[in-house]
C-alpha cells in the first residue's frame, strides 16, 4: 500500500510538471499583434472623431488589447472590429430629452468623421460593426466591399446616406448584413441584384433603406437558400410579387414588411414558408379578406396585420394556430362579432383588436379550464362596438399588465374581481356606458398600477373612503364626466408620481385643497376644468416639463389675483373664473406658452366682482400686448364670450340683433407684434372685442395661419390685399402633417360657419377659415383673395363692400361655407361659383346684385332666401324669371340645408362632404391616424 501511495504521489507531481510546462510554452509562444494591422488601426483611428474617448485604449504595440479589437489567438490576425455605440439608444428620450441632455450625451458618445481605406490592411477580417455611431450623412465607403473574410457588417443606424454600393455583393462569404436605419430612406438602392452574390447570407436587415424602384428585390432574395430573418419594413416597398417557381428560401423564420404601401394581394407562395415563425404585414394597404391559408404557418409565434384594410370576419384558421404569442389585427375594418374560439390561443401573451367594427358582446377571455391564457399581459379591444357586460372572470388573468376596453359601448358595472390584477399597470375604460360604484375593492391588490383612464362614463361613481389609501402611485389619472365630488378626492394627495390629471366635468363642488399645490404643482397636464372648485388659483412651479405643460382650470370659480405662470407652459386657459389682474411670470418672460385663453367676460355671478378687462381703458391698449408679444404662439383666442340669448346670423341686416351680456372689452388696434413676432401662429380669434382701425398688414407675415377671426369689432377701412398670402390656407390642412399637430388644445375657438355660431376643439386641425364679419370693412374684395384654394370657410358678411364678386371665386375649390351677405357688392355674380361642388351653405342676401343666378350643381338646391334683398337678381330658384325664360317649375321636393346642432360634432359632415376621393384614401392609408384624432376627443 505504501508503494502504491508513493506511485500516486509521483505521478501527481510528473503531472502537474507536464502542466507547467505546456502553460509557460503556450505563454511564451502568445501571438503579438501584427505590426502592418497596428499601423492601420493607428491610421484609421485618427481620420475618427472620438468626443467621449471610446478609443484611448488604443496605444501601444499590443493592439490586441484594445478595446473594440478581437484578434485570432493563433495567428495574432485582426479577426473583429466592434465599434458599436455602447450608450443604449433610447427613441422616447431622444425626442423627448430635456434640455436635450440626453441627444447631446447620446451625440458626444458617437464616432464620427472619415472611414479611412487603411482598414483594408485587416485582411483576415471577419467582423465589422459600426452601428449607431454618426458619419454625418457620408456614403457607405465602397473598399467595404473588398473585405473577402468579412461574415458580418453592421452599419445599422450609422448615419449613412446615398446609394448602397453594390461592391458589397462581393462579400461572398458574408452571413449578416444590417443597414437598418429609423432615419428613415437615407439610405437607397435601385436594385438589390447585388445581393443574390450573397450566398452563405442568413441574416439581411434594409429597413428604412428606400428600395422604391427595387422592382426586382424578391428575385434576388430568392437566391439565398440560408436566410433566416429578413427585414425589409419601411422600405416604400409597393407590392409583394408573384413567384415563378416555388421559394427558395425556405428556411426563412422571420419575414417583416410592415410601414410599406403594399396594396396587393398576399400571395400564396407566402404560405409555402412552414418555418415562419415571425411575420409582420403591419401598416400596409392590404384590402380584402384575411386569408384562411395562413393556418398553414403553423409555427408561427408573432404574427402582424394591423394597419391595412382586411374588411371581413376573422377567419377561423387564425384560431388554430396555437403556437401564437403576439396577434396584432387592430386598426382594419374587421366586422363580425370576435369569436369566443379566440381564447384557444393559449400561448397568447399580446393580443390587440383594436379600431375594427367588431360588434357583440366581450369574450369571455378569463382562464378557462385548460388554463389557456395564463400568460397574457396585453389585451387591447378599444375602438370597436362591443357592447354587454364585463365579465367578472377578467379577474383570474393574473398576467395581465394592460387591459384597454376603452370607446366601444360595453355597460354595466366593472367587477370588483378586477383588484385581483396584481400585475396590472394600465387600465383603459374610458368612453362607455358603465355604470354603478367604484370602491377600494376595485384596486385592492393593484399596487403595479400607474395609468388609470375612466373618463367619458357619466354613471360611473367614485365611493371611496376619505381616509382611503390606494396600493398604487399612479402617472396618468382620467376620471373626466366620472362623478368625484362634491368633496374633493382625498385619496389623491397619496399620489405623488402623476404627470397627467385629467377630472373635469367630475362634480366637485369644494374649495381647492391645501395640498393641492405641493403634490400637483409640477404636473406635465391637469385639466380640473367644468368643476365648481373655489379658493385662489394653484401657484405651480418651475418644472421644465417635456412636453410642455397644459394647464386648464377654466369655467370653476376660482377667484383673486392670478398667479405666477411658470415658463414651461404651452396651454393655459383660466377663462370663466372669477380671477383678475395682470400676467404675471415667474423668472423672466422667456415663455413657451402657444395656447393662450383669456376669454373675458363681465358676467356677474354671486355678486362677485367682474373679470379683469386686462387692457388700460385710459390710454385704449392692452396692458399685456408686448408681454403677449414675447410668446411663441401657436393659438390665440381673446375672443368674447357668447351667452344663450344670442340670436344666431341669419339674413337680417340689423346688426343690434346680437345680444350678449356686458361691453366689449378689449380696445385698441390689432397689435403689431402678432405679425412681427407670431411666425408659428395657427389659430387667431379676436371675435367680439372693441378692436378699431384697419387690418394690420403685419398679419401678412404669419405663414402658417389658417384661421383668422376678427368678427365683430370695429375695424374699418379695406382689406389688405396681401391676405392672398396666407400660404397655410392654400394647403389641405387634412394632411397628415397637420393632424400631428402638437399641441393639446384643451379649448375651443369660435366661429360663424354655415351661419350658426359654433365652437371647434378636435376639428380645428381640418378648419381652414376667413372671418371678418361685422366690422365697418371698405373698397373691394381683393382678387388674389380666390387664390386661396384651401380656404374653407369665408365670412365677409355686415360690412361695407363693394364693387363684384371676383370672377375665380369658382377656383376655391375647398370653400364649404361663403357668406358675403349685408354688403354693398354689386354686378353678377360669377358663373364660377357654380363649380363649388363642396358648398353647402351660401348667402349672398342684401346686396345689390344683378342678373341671371348662375346654373349647375348646388346653386339651384339652396333656399331661396339666400339670394334675398338683391332686387336685380333673376332666375331659378327665384320666382322672379329673366327676361326669355319659361315659367320656373315648382320644386317641390326641394329640402332645406340641414344646419345642425350648435357644437364642434355639427364641423364632421360639412367637413367630409368636401373631401376628394384622393384624400379619401390617403387620410385612411396613413396608420393608426384615425385613432389619434378620436383619441383628442377623451377627458
Amino acid at each position: 500500500m505504501a508503494i502504491s501511495g508513493t506511485i500516486f504521489i509521483l505521478f501527481t507531481l510528473v503531472f502537474i510538471h507536464g502542466l507547467t510546462i505546456c502553460s509557460s510554452q503556450t505563454n511564451s509562444s502568445r501571438v503579438k499583434c501584427i505590426d502592418r494591422e497596428r499601423i492601420a488601426l493607428s491610421k484609421f483611428r485618427k481620420s475618427l472623431t472620438d468626443e467621449s474617448s471610446r478609443l484611448s485604449s488604443w496605444i501601444g504595440q499590443e493592439c490586441c488589447s484594445w478595446k473594440g479589437i478581437t484578434c485570432s489567438n493563433k495567428t495574432g490576425h485582426v479577426l473583429k472590429l466592434n465599434l458599436h455605440n455602447p450608450t443604449p439608444f433610447d427613441n422616447d428620450k431622444f425626442y423627448n430629452s430635456q434640455d436635450g441632455e440626453y441627444i447631446a450625451y447620446y451625440s458626444k458618445s458617437c464616432l464620427a468623421g472619415e472611414l479611412n481605406p487603411a482598414l483594408l490592411d485587416l485582411k483576415q477580417l471577419q467582423f465589422l460593426d459600426l452601428s449607431m455611431n454618426n458619419f454625418s450623412g457620408s456614403e457607405i465607403p465602397k473598399f467595404f466591399g473588398s473585405f473577402q473574410n468579412l461574415k458580418h457588417l453592421n452599419l445599422s443606424v450609422a448615419r449613412f446616406q446615398g446609394n448602397v454600393p453594390p461592391h458589397i455583393g462581393n462579400l461572398s462569404r458574408l452571413e449578416v448584413l444590417d443597414l437598418s436605419d429609423f432615419w428613415t430612406n437615407r439610405l437607397t438602392s435601385e436594385s438589390l441584384h447585388w445581393v443574390s452574390s450573397l450566398s452563405y447570407l442568413k441574416h439581411l436587415d434594409l429597413s428604412g433603406v428606400s428600395l422604391g424602384r427595387a422592382k426586382n428585390w424578391l428575385d434576388s432574395v430568392n437566391g439565398l437558400p440560408f436566410l433566416t430573418k429578413l427585414n425589409l419594413s419601411n422600405t416604400l416597398v409597393a407590392t409583394i410579387p408573384p413567384l415563378t417557381r416555388r421559394p427558395n428560401f425556405t428556411s426563412l423564420v422571420s419575414l417583416d414588411l410592415q410601414w410599406n404601401i403594399i396594396t396587393s394581394d398576399i400571395p400564396h407562395w407566402l404560405f409555402d414558408l412552414s418555418n415562419l415563425i415571425e411575420l409582420h404585414l403591419d401598416g400596409n394597404g392590404i384590402r380584402g379578406p384575411i386569408p384562411e391559408a395562413f393556418g398553414k404557418l403553423t409555427n408561427l409565434t408573432v404574427l402582424g396585420l394591423s394597419r391595412n384594410y382586411f374588411n371581413t370576419s376573422v377567419p377561423d384558421s387564425l384560431f388554430n394556430l396555437r403556437n401564437l404569442t403576439y396577434l396584432d389585427l387592430s386598426q382594419n375594418k374587421l366586422q363580425g362579432t370576435i369569436s369566443n374560439a379566440i381564447v384557444n390561443l393559449c400561448n397568447l401573451k399580446f393580443l390587440d383588436l383594436t379600431d375594427n367594427r367588431f360588434t357583440g358582446k366581450i369574450p369571455d377571455f378569463g382562464i378557462n379550464q385548460n388554463d389557456c391564457l395564463q400568460d397574457l399581459d396585453v389585451l387591447r379591444i378599444s375602438y370597436n362596438s362591443l357592447h354587454g357586460p364585463i365579465s367578472a372572470s377578467f379577474g383570474t388573468l393574473s398576467s395581465l399588465r394592460e387591459l384597454d376596453i376603452s370607446n366601444n359601448i360595453v355597460n354595466g358595472s366593472i367587477p370588483s374581481s378586477f383588484g385581483q390584477l396584481s400585475n396590472l399597470e394600465k387600465l383603459e375604460l374610458s368612453n362607455n356606458s358603465l355604470s354603478g360604484m367604484v370602491t377600494e375593492l376595485h384596486f385592492s391588490k393593484m399596487s403595479k398600477l400607474t395609468e388609470l383612464s375612466m373618463s367619458l362614463n357619466n354613471l360611473l361613481v367614485f365611493n371611496v373612503s376619505s381616509e382611503w389609501i390606494p396600493p398604487f402611485q399612479l402617472k396618468t389619472i382620467k376620471l373626466s364626466s366620472c362623478t368625484l365630488g362634491p368633496l374633493f378626492p382625498s385619496w389623491l394627495k397619496t399620489q405623488e408620481n402623476v404627470v397627467e390629471l385629467r377630472i373635469s366635468r367630475t362634480g366637485i363642488s369644494d374649495r381647492l385643497p391645501d395640498w393641492f399645490e405641493k403634490v400637483y404643482s409640477r404636473v406635465h397636464y391637469l385639466d380640473i376644468s367644468k368643476n365648481n372648485i373655489s379658493g385662489e388659483l394653484p401657484q405651480f412651479e418651475e418644472a421644465n416639463n417635456r412636453p410642455f405643460r397644459r394647464l386648464i382650470l377654466n369655467s370653476n370659480s376660482f377667484d383673486g389675483s392670478l398667479r405666477p405662470l411658470p415658463s414651461d407652459v404651452l396651454l393655459w386657459d383660466v377663462s370663466n373664473n372669477f380671477v383678475s389682474g395682470n400676467i404675471p411670470i415667474q423668472n423672466g418672460t422667456n415663455l413657451t406658452l402657444e395656447v393662450l385663453i383669456l376669454k373675458i367676460t363681465r358676467l356677474h355671478r354671486r355678486n362677485r366682482k367682474p373679470v379683469d378687462a386686462r387692457f388700460d381703458k385710459q390710454h385704449s391698449t392692452w396692458r399685456n400686448s408686448e408681454f403677449l408679444g414675447k410668446f411663441t404662439t401657436v393659438v390665440l383666442t381673446l375672443a368674447q364670450q357668447q351667452f344663450p340669448g344670442t340670436t344666431p346670423v341669419s339674413g337680417e341686416r340689423d346688426v343690434s340683433q346680437y345680444s350678449r351680456c356686458g361691453e366689449k372689452l378689449i380696445h385698441g388696434v390689432i397689435p403689431p407684434w402678432i405679425g412681427e413676432n407670431q411666425q408659428y401662429l395657427a389659430f387667431l380669434s379676436l371675435q367680439s372685442n372693441n378692436f378699431h382701425g384697419e387690418i394690420t398688414e403685419k398679419l401678412c407675415q404669419v405663414p402658417q395661419l389658417q384661421l383668422l377671426n376678427l368678427a365683430r369689432n370695429n375695424l374699418t377701412g379695406n382689406i389688405p390685399p396681401c391676405i392672398g398670402n396666407f400660404s397655410a390656407m392654400i394647403t389641405d390642412h387634412s394632411s397628415i402633417e397637420y393632424l400631428m399637430l402638437d399641441v393639446d388644445y384643451g379649448g375651443s375657438i369660435p366661429g360663424i360657419i354655415n351661419g350658426i355660431e359654433r365652437r371647434y376643439t378636435k376639428t380645428m386641425p381640418f378648419l381652414t377659415s376667413i372671418d371678418i364679419s361685422d366690422n365697418s370693412i371698405v373698397g373691394e374684395i381683393p382678387d388674389n383673395l380666390t387664390g386661396l384654394v384651401g380656404l374653407r370657410n369665408l365670412n365677409l358678411a355686415g360690412n361695407n363692400l363693394t364693387g363684384r364678386i371676383p370672377g375665380k371665386i369658382g377656383d376655391m375649390q375647398e370653400l364649404i361655407s361663403l357668406d358675403l351677405s349685408r354688403n354693398e357688392l354689386s354686378g353678377q355674380i360669377p358663373p364660377s361659383l357654380s363649380d363649388l361642388n363642396f358648398l353647402t351653405y351660401l348667402n349672398l342676401s342684401y346686396n345689390n346684385l344683378s342678373g341671371r343666378i348662375p346654373n349647375g350643381n348646388q346653386l339651384r338646391t339652396l333656399d331661396p332666401s339666400v339670394y334675398l334683398g338683391n332686387d336685380g337678381l333673376c332666375g331659378a330658384p327665384l320666382v322672379r324669371r329673366c327676361d326669355g325664360d319659361a315659367p320656373a317649375p315648382q320644386d317641390n321636393d326641394r329640402t332645406d340645408i340641414n344646419e345642425g346642432d350648435d357644437d364642434d360634432d355639427s364641423l364632421f359632415p360639412w367637413f367630409y362632404a368636401g373631401i376628394g376621393p384622393g384624400f379619401l384614401f390617403g387620410f385612411l392609408v396613413v396608420c393608426g391616424i384615425l385613432h389619434f384624432v378620436r383619441s383628442w376627443s377623451l377627458g
